[in-house]
């Protein structure tokens, strides 16, 4: 993929499994995500319910990301939480913020939810920036919330609410 090549942003299927776990496997996600180096390839599009909205970036014919927007249940229907990863090699393209904006398409002109909230390491400065450039506002920090490398690393939760 070169810098200006087109990105497409699709919902999942079940042949992007491979792909998907590749991007999992990462230095930089799993570092920066709840990805744990012992995960075994799953099949995702067989785990997904009614309430989990994925969708994958595609470049050049390859899937380069993957993002997750799941909606809670019972008093919280008007609620999701968002999951994203972008595959090291095609890190800083703007892969990371067409997938959220799509999520958030999603969560406000399909699903008219109210709040969309995330859990994102301290140190993960990109992320933090892209989210915030996207509305998300810190609520709180979880201090030591995750083991992460021998050592425990603060988490920050943020949100947007409309």
């Amino acid at each position: 993929m070169n810098p200006g090549d087109p990105v497409t942003v699709r919902p999942i299927r079940p042949e992007d499994g491979p792909a998907v776990y590749e991007i999992r496997r990462q230095p930089e996600v799993q570092r920066f995500t709840f990805a744990m180096p012992s995960e075994r390839p799953l099949d995702l599009v067989a785990r997904l319910g009614p309430n989990d909205h994925v969708f994958v970036a595609e470049a050049a014919g390859r899937v380069v990301g993957l993002a997750g927007l799941h909606v809670k249940d019972g008093k919280r229907h008007h609620v999701a939480w968002v999951g994203l990863a972008v595959h090291d090699a095609f890190a800083r393209r703007g892969i990371g913020r067409a997938l959220t904006l799509a999520l958030l398409d999603v969560a406000d002109n399909a699903l008219n939810l109210v709040r969309v909230e995330l859990e994102v390491f301290a140190d993960n400065d990109r992320a933090i920036k892209l989210y915030r450039d996207l509305g998300f506002v810190e609520e709180g920090r979880q201090r030591k919330a995750f083991f992460r490398g021998g050592a425990f690393v603060d988490g920050i939760l943020m949100a947007r609410v409309r």
